[in-house]
């Protein structure tokens, strides 16, 4: 022995030498000793062996490694079992390697260990060699390495299942559920077949158990795999939940549940026969009767509880199975809850009764899942009716029945919810209570203020679970948690009768000595706050007031708690002094200076500064004179600090004090603030520059004596925002606001002619700039708008300003920028009414109008349509006549009309309504396109005025009207759909199919304007076209088709051009594809859907681009369906990023192509994000190109790093 081990050592030591001939020599003859059957080795050389060997799987030199590999055969069976373990976790950990060539050589060595391990060995070898290949499988990474083994593993894993022992036969399967995604579909047909088979030849029931298992491991593995199989497989498992096997069920319920979630589409066919058998054995418990008399009794009689507890334990004995039974149907049913939105209402009329009578199950944990089912449901329904909350909203009520019937539904079950489940919010089950709480805080998500008139029912619960001495931290927080929800979605008033038992307990929670549940408490004594007082004229209880005072303030007094605690802390003592402030008295200065120090602290001075601003605008108008001063100072220096929501909140804290407290503030005590504004009223954050100018406009209303040096401050900020392209909306609303207040406040030096000097000055220099940049056109109508308003706050000033405008128009000296200003200024003037029917206006208009400028003729045609909203009586017919006997200023005209049609409120257009009408429809087959357009808008917004009348028109013309007329019909039909709800609505879902009608048109560009009103539908308003998509669908489809007969080749001198005539036609049909899929994804065919993205990969550049961000949300929103069709989808997406531009191309095409190749690694990105993605082997083959091509890899990092980055997680693919 001693001679065999010392040899072994020499060997050893030679394998260590720097020499390549030496260790490979020695390893050699390590190979020929270990040969031998006589040779045996102790302990120790068995594991220096070992590690040598495998250490020589990483030597540099080709042929020692694979005689390395050729040792590990005859080793595996001179060694003992713990260095086997060590040879295989090492291979294993190797085949993790980012070496290529270690992770092949390892997997040859493994293969090498396995095939030396007899499979008639003990029970032992064989778990631990399933225990090893389920290591290997677990590693996705692995599947493009042990592809040539597969075939071979299925065969040897296959007589694995009707193994003996249990635990071989359960690593079987997850063997082969590793197996599965990986494997070639041959290999999962046979694997498919042949637990058919066996299946059919009626097993024992502990195989059968063993198959069934393994369907259901392989579904949720395969995933979309089974699908094509499942019509063998639903009846045969079907079968086998009439076997009188509470396990056998139970698998198959869980074959069920991985069927469902995996291949829904699939699954559609036996929804029905799957749902009624959850049904059946839901309810299934043959060792228990339920008495419903027994229950009502239960209500009253707390002692009974117990009794029920304890006959429960009788028959709760360690041989009863029917429970799991129940909890795997119950899963399963909340599988197709989860995955089938479309049958909800089905599933209220079916499922919801059923599991309401559940609630009343004995067995813990499968009362839980019943919660989790049912609340599963209330998400369903929430996600349904959110997602029509846009389109009801305002809306009449038939409509918003008809958007949300099954909230309707829920609303009928909720007395029944209630009364099954405020018994249990009482029992002494800790997780019984918490899923209650979880259901009951889903409901009041789903239906706000449904639980109101059951309050009371649910109060004794929620008491019982904050002060009941047994309960957990997590079960009060739960409680706090629901209460606080409970609180915001229904009214005080529902509370106040109940104040007296709510209070104390969560008074007493506040005093918690556990943080979090102080926090959820203090956020609960808010709300309670509002309940005590909701409006301010109400008496209330001075006990309660104190109550939640004194623990408030003891909070809030307190420097050395958790930050939580602290800002809610403050918040709920600032609702206090908001809403009680009148009952605190004395305390109330105290509180007031603890707020002014939580101001200065930078941890909680952004909650301080919320609180100031919510009290400051306190009806009780509390008296803050005496931190005044001091906090102004600290908020003005928090305006320069560098935190946005810090600033915003500060603003609007300063604009409350001002707007409340303006006469206890001193103007000197402004100036801090003032002086940090000028920095704030910037184009490069329009938002926090909107609040500074309210702020200023506060500041103008309540002290106008504080601006007195505002003209070489604020002023000149304000008027370069003014002049700034990006200014529109709410910023500019802001600053015509503040214009009107500067010129009433009197603020010496800021009259209004000195205001309206500085608007209009830029545009009268020769260069008309604003500081060396030109100005830009949106900056022309920012003045306009300006102007107008500081005239219509000085009406004495409007005369005068009219004649300068004009004079200004007229002037032939007058600088483009002028001339186009003055116009828009008149016309903004004349918006309001005071320019009258002036027929030197009308000249001066109609000159403009001819001017050869088109600038000028523009702003012109502005005017004339802003001042016929003023005064419609008067520019009205003037402006219909004028269309009509103008022709070559038709396009100017109809612009004009449109803003009159846009602008003017239906009571003033309603009598002109049949003249415009008549008009528009002389001009709706005019051969400019342009002109058709403003037609179509104008006639879709003048048949809102009206649409009960005017809607049948439209639709009659579509069979009277020729092509053109046709088109600008359905583009009219385009302009009434609005996003905001409007009376139109409901007549436009009855008739809105007939105008769809005209996607089957035989005019293409009909089609094409149809395909951009159903986009316009689909996005706006989704609730009209969603009961049409079976209809419209094929024909949309259609439309994506390349059709050879509208290509054609035009001659452009020596070359020859390829003009496709369908391009605008399919791009129109891949944008309402795009849009289908963020509002109407429940009414699609995905997998039908896909086939279309497919053709739209290969199609076009405009179309390629779409089709890639079409996949991209598919992969986020249907991994399932995007992983069933991968392996076609991947062909294109390689196509694309690997394709390079000809070496000739112009800039233009290189760049084209680049953008290409970004937006197809982008798909690429968000399909890596999908889980399990890599196991498909030729995604692998791709991730693993674009890995080893650095082109590839730098554009793939830079869509992952940037824009790119929101599709999914980078760790899915290592670029290492």
């Amino acid at each position: 022995m001693s001679n065999v081990s010392y040899h072994i050592s020499n060997l050893l030591e030679k394998m260590t030498s720097t020499d390549k001939d030496f260790r490979f020599m020695a390893t050699n003859d390590l190979m020929l000793e270990l040969q031998k059957d006589s040779i045996k080795l102790d302990e120790d050389s068995e594991r220096k062996v070992v590690t040598m060997l495998l250490k020589l799987l990483e030597d540099k030199n080709g042929e020692v490694q694979n005689l390395a590999v050729k040792c590990l055969a005859p080793l595996v069976s001179k060694v003992k079992e713990p260095q086997v373990e060590t040879m295989v976790d090492t291979l294993c950990s190797n085949m993790m390697s980012d070496k290529e060539q270690l992770r092949d050589i390892s997997s040859m060595g493994l293969k090498t260990v396995i095939a030396e391990l007899p499979l008639s060995s003990s029970g032992e070898e064989e778990s631990f060699v399933l225990s090893k290949l389920n290591i290997i499988y677990s590693s996705s990474r692995l599947s493009g390495a042990l592809v040539s083994f597969h075939s071979s593993l299925l065969s040897s894993l296959l007589p694995q299942l009707t193994s003996p022992r249990m635990a071989v036969r359960k690593r079987s399967i997850m063997a082969l559920g590793h197996l599965v995604p990986c494997c070639s579909p041959a290999l999962f047909s046979q694997l498919t077949e042949h637990l058919l088979t066996e299946l059919s030849k009626a097993p024992p029931t502990s195989m059968t158990r063993t198959y069934i298992q393994c369907l259901a491991t392989i579904s949720r593995q395969g995933g979309h795999r089974v699908g094509e199989h499942l019509e063998k497989l639903i009846p045969m498992v079907v079968k086998f939940t009439s076997v009188e096997d509470d396990e056998l069920r139970e698998y198959c319920f869980q074959a069920f549940e991985a069927f469902i979630r995996r291949c829904p589409k699939e699954m559609s066919p036996h929804v029905a026969t799957i749902t009624q058998l959850c049904l059946k054995f839901m309810t299934f418990d043959p060792n228990y009767n339920y008495d419903d008399d027994e229950e009502e009794e239960e209500d009253s009689m707390d002692i009974e509880d117990v009794l029920d507890e304890e006959s429960d334990d009788e028959y709760s004995d360690d041989d009863d199975m029917s429970w799991k039974v129940r909890r795997s149907s119950i899963k399963c049913l909340e599988a197709l809850i989860s995955t089938r939105r479309d049958l909800l209402l089905s599933f209220y009329s079916s499922v919801c009764p059923a599991l309401l009578a559940r609630f009343k199950e004995r067995e813990e944990n499968v009362r839980a899942d019943v919660f989790a089912a049912f609340s599963t449901l209330l998400r369903q329904t929430r996600g349904g009716s959110s997602h029509h909350s846009l389109i009801t909203a305002g809306s009449d009520s038939v409509m918003s029945r008809e958007e949300e019937p099954a909230v309707t539904m829920l609303k009928k079950q909720v007395p029944v919810i209630v009364k099954a489940l405020h018994r249990q919010l009482k029992e002494k089950s800790i997780k019984s209570r918490q899923g209650c709480f979880c259901l009951l805080t889903e409901l009041a998500h789903t239906v706000t203020g449904a639980l109101e008139q059951h309050i009371p029912a649910l109060i004794p619960g929620i008491v019982f679970s904050l002060t009941d001495k047994s309960t957990s931290s997590t079960m009060r927080i739960d409680a706090l948690s629901f209460f606080h929800v409970l609180l915001l979605s229904h009214p005080p008033q529902a509370f106040q009768p109940h104040m007296q038992v709510l209070l104390p307990p969560v008074v007493a929670c506040v005093e918690d000595t556990f943080y979090k549940i102080t926090s959820e408490a203090l956020l609960v004594a808010q709300q309670l706050v509002r309940v005590m007082r909701p409006e301010v004229d109400m008496i209330i209880k001075c006990v309660f007031v104190s109550k939640v005072f004194s623990v408030t303030l003891k909070r809030l007094k307190a420097t050395d708690i958790d930050q939580e605690v602290k800002e809610r802390a403050i918040s709920c003592m600032g609702h206090m002094v908001c809403h009680l402030g009148d009952h605190l008295r004395a305390e109330l200065q105290g509180v007031l200076t603890i707020f002014l120090e939580r101001l200065k602290n930078e941890i909680t001075r952004l909650t301080a500064v919320r609180t100031i601003a919510l009290i400051s605008a306190s009806p009780l108008k509390i008296d803050l004179s005496s931190i005044l001063p001091e906090a102004l100072s600290v908020l003005g220096s928090f305006l320069r600090k560098n935190q946005r929501v810090l600033k915003l909140g500060t603003l609007a804290c300063l604009t409350a004090l001002v707007t409340h407290h303006a006469a206890t503030i001193k103007p000197a005590a402004l100036e801090p603030v003032l002086s940090e504004l000028p920095a704030l009223v910037d184009e490069s954050d329009m938002h926090v520059s909107q609040v500074s100018v309210t702020l200023l406009t506060c500041m103008a209303k309540a002290c106008p004596s504080s601006l007195a040096k505002i003209s070489s401050s604020v002023l000149p900020g304000v008027f370069r925002l003014v002049h700034s392209p990006l200014l529109q909306g709410g910023a500019l609303a802001a600053i015509l606001d503040f214009l009107q207040a500067l010129v009433l406040s009197k603020t010496s030096n800021l009259g209004y002619s000195q205001l309206l000097k500085s608007l209009t000055d830029p545009f009268h220099s020769s260069q008309s700039s604003v500081d060396g940049a030109v100005i830009h056109r949106q900056s022309y109508h920012s003045v306009a708008r300006c102007v107008a308003a500081l005239s219509s706050a000085c009406p004495k000033e409007t005369p005068g300003t009219v004649a300068g405008l004009l004079q200004e128009i007229k002037s032939p000296g007058s600088p483009e920028s002028a001339r186009v200003l003055a116009l828009l200024c008149l016309g903004e003037v004349g918006r309001t009414g005071s320019l009258g029917g002036s027929k030197e206006v009308q000249g001066v208009i109609l000159e403009a109008i001819a001017s050869t400028n088109e600038e000028v003729k523009t702003a012109a045609s502005c005017a004339l349509g802003s001042m016929a909203v003023g005064s419609l009586n008067d520019y009205l017919p003037f402006l219909l006549k004028e269309i009509s006997s103008q022709p070559r200023r038709q396009y100017l005209l109809l612009h004009s009309l449109k803003e009159v049609i846009s602008a003017c409120p239906a009571s003033s257009l309603s009598p002109h309504v049949e003249s415009i009408w008549a008009l528009l429809f002389q001009n709706c087959e005019c051969q400019e396109e342009g002109t058709r357009n403003l037609v179509a808008e104008c006639l879709g917004k003048l048949t809102l005025v009206n649409a009960a009348q005017l809607l049948p028109r439209l639709k009659q013309q579509l069979k009277a009207g020729s092509p053109l007329a046709r088109s600008t019909v359905v583009t009219a039909i385009k302009f009434t759909i609005v996003d905001q709800p409007a009376p139109i609505d409901s007549l436009l879902k009855d008739c809105i199919g007939d105008f769809l009608k005209t996607l089957q048109d035989k005019d293409i560009n009909v089609r094409r304007v149809a395909l951009v009103m159903f986009n316009s539908a689909a996005h706006n308003k989704p609730s009209l076209i969603r009961g049409l998509l079976a209809t419209v669908l094929p024909h949309l489809y259609k439309e994506t088709q390349i059709r050879k007969d509208l290509i054609r080749e035009v001659e452009m001198g020596p070359f020859k051009h390829t003009v496709d005539d369908g391009l605008d036609v399919r791009k129109a049909a891949f944008e309402c594809m795009y849009t289908l899929l963020d509002s109407c994804l429940e009414g699609l065919d995905v997998l039908q859907f896909l086939d279309h993205v497919e053709e739209g990969l290969k199609d076009h550049y405009d179309i390629r681009m779409l089709t890639f961000l079409m996949l991209a949300r598919l992969a986020s929103l249907c991994p399932a369906a995007v992983l069933q069709r991968l392996d076609r989808l991947i062909e294109p997406l390689k196509a694309t990023c690997t394709t390079k531009v000809k070496a000739g191309s112009v800039k233009q095409e290189f760049e084209k192509q680049e953008e290409l190749r970004r937006s197809a690694m982008r798909a690429v990105a968000a399909l890596l994000a999908v889980p399990e993605v890599e196991r498909s082997p030729s995604m692998a083959d791709f991730a693993n190109q674009i890995r080893t091509n650095a082109d590839m890899a730098s554009i793939y990092q830079s869509v992952q790093g940037g824009e790119g980055g929101g599709f999914g997680p980078a760790e899915s693919m290592d670029m290492s």
